[in-house]
């Protein structure tokens, strides 16, 4: 198992460690409810190095990710991130990811920790028939998520540069703590705002203590996995292995919008059919109407008793004090509204579909 510049500092912290992607990782730390809570309303920090960042360089860099990516790379200029995903040939998903430009020639691709290899792999792999210049640097590069309502206030005391004026979805390289060239970016995975922060291993306690230290005064904590789980769920935010994967369609999972046809990419054709023709499946959110917990796996099925689909992902969501989830439905059972039951412990459980964020703060 690998470990990120940062585990001694989580077990210090008496973090509960668990095996994840590949690494020991802090699951949580005084409780996940807690943690979560936090994010929602303060500020809390993930260690996130685990993630897999690639660079994607040269004359036909820009052409490469047009191919391998559903989004258009082209609509970006420096400093603009794009979420994207992977097509894989037969109108699955290899894995959803972030790019960022940092100018014509230069990109770095933020891709899942256990899918890096398999990611290396796919688009090395299509880069046979364009040349860009690849480097997988995941094992170089530490990144925090500094997450939450204040996360920007707190960490504005790090830096000169005006981080409190940056737009959603930008970056800069800038000087941050006292280090230079820290990539320093509006983005995250809980739907609180907030920032993540990428930069070599060799200063990963320097940074991480900074943080921790400027985000003092408005409560910050460290969070772990399982909060940073049941955030991303009550935004509705895909976990790659549970609600996309290889079998999925972006089409299918509600990311219709991430899909550009004004460009040529792999499986174009067999989205662009899928898109104006209909799918058969979607993926829904869900809230329970009576008490119980949604799991990934748990049958979906309609007021009959007939399985209609499967939960993807599940929660008793900390913020509505009620179950939440994620699923594949039949698509006449995924309009908002709709009446849904899930299958717990033998039990047909009312639920209703509802429109994405689940928690609507």
């Amino acid at each position: 198992m690998k470990r990120t510049a940062l585990y001694e500092i989580h077990k210090k912290l008496g973090a509960k460690i668990v095996p994840f992607a590949g690494y020991e990782m802090p699951l949580k730390y005084t409780g996940d409810i807690e943690e979560h809570v936090t994010v929602r309303t303060k500020l809390g920090v993930f260690d996130v190095s685990h993630m897999g960042e690639f660079w994607v360089e040269g004359d036909k860099a820009l052409d490469l990710l047009q191919w391998v990516t559903t989004n258009d790379v082209a609509k970006l200029f420096d400093g603009k991130a794009q979420y994207s995903c992977l097509p894989n040939g037969k109108g699955g998903i290899v894995d959803d990811l972030l790019v960022y430009r940092f100018n014509e020639k230069k990109y770095l691709l933020v891709v899942n920790a256990a899918n890096i290899d398999k990611d290396w792999n796919w688009i090395t792999e299509q880069n046979n028939k364009f040349g860009a210049k690849l480097r997988n640097a995941s094992d170089e590069i530490s990144q925090l998520a500094v997450q939450g309502p204040l996360a920007i206030k707190a960490m504005q005391k790090l830096t000169s540069y005006p981080v409190s004026d940056m737009k959603f979805y930008t970056f800069a390289n800038i000087e941050f703590a006292g280090v230079e060239n820290v990539i320093f970016s509006i983005t995250g995975y809980t739907g609180a705002g907030g920032c993540e922060i990428y930069f070599p291993n060799q200063y990963a306690e320097k940074i991480w203590n900074a943080v921790m230290e400027a985000g003092e005064e408005y409560g910050i904590k460290p969070i772990g996995l399982a909060a940073r789980d049941t955030l991303r769920l009550e935004m509705g935010y895909c976990l790659y292995g549970n609600d996309i994967d290889d079998t999925t369609s972006p089409i299918e999972a509600g990311l219709g919008w991430i899909v550009k046809f004004n460009k040529d990419f792999i499986d174009k054709d067999l989205l662009l059919k899928q898109k104006e023709e209909g799918v058969s499946r979607k993926l829904i959110g869900f809230v329970m109407e009576k008490r119980g917990i949604p799991r990934h796996g748990y049958e979906i099925v309609d007021g009959e008793g007939n399985v209609i689909g499967n939960v993807t992902s599940g929660t008793m969501s900390p913020m509505m004090k009620v179950g939440i989830g994620m699923g594949y439905v039949k698509t006449e059972f995924s309009k908002p509204d709709t009446e849904i039951f899930i299958r717990i412990r033998n039990k047909d459980l009312k639920a209703k579909v509802v429109k994405f964020p689940i928690y609507k703060g």
